[in-house]
């Protein structure tokens, strides 16, 4: 049994080693280089929001706001902010429309680089 089991061990290590005495085989790599697809992806279009109306409510005219509101139909609750708070409401829109802006010029970019890519051959 003992030698049964060396004998075993032996072959196995001979085989094992077997593949890499061989030496190394060389394989040669083929590629093909597929032409770019042309994008089809429409350009995001302009939003179409809605108006939105304006009330200006001072101290002075704030009865009278109301009054008009109220004439109209208009539950008379407002959401207002100051006008520091309508400054920075002013630069989040504005960091909202560069961010768009960046993002349009981009997919401007990866659509020369898809589209061109193929006139370039």
């Amino acid at each position: 049994m003992y030698h049964i089991n060396k004998i075993f061990t032996l072959a196995i290590i001979i085989l094992l080693t077997g593949c890499s005495i061989g030496g190394e085989k060389k394989i040669k790599i083929f590629s093909v280089e597929k032409p770019r697809e042309k994008l089809d992806y429409p350009m995001p279009t302009a939003l179409q929001l809605e108006e939105l109306k304006w009330i200006i409510i001072t101290s002075e005219n704030a009865d009278e706001v109301f009054k008009k509101l109220e004439e109209q139909g208009i539950d008379p609750v407002l959401f207002g902010i100051t006008d520091k708070d309508y400054q920075v409401l002013a630069r989040n829109f504005a960091q909202i429309r560069q961010k768009l802006q960046e993002t349009n010029n981009l997919l401007e970019e990866y659509k020369k680089y898809y589209e061109d890519a193929g006139n370039s051959k």
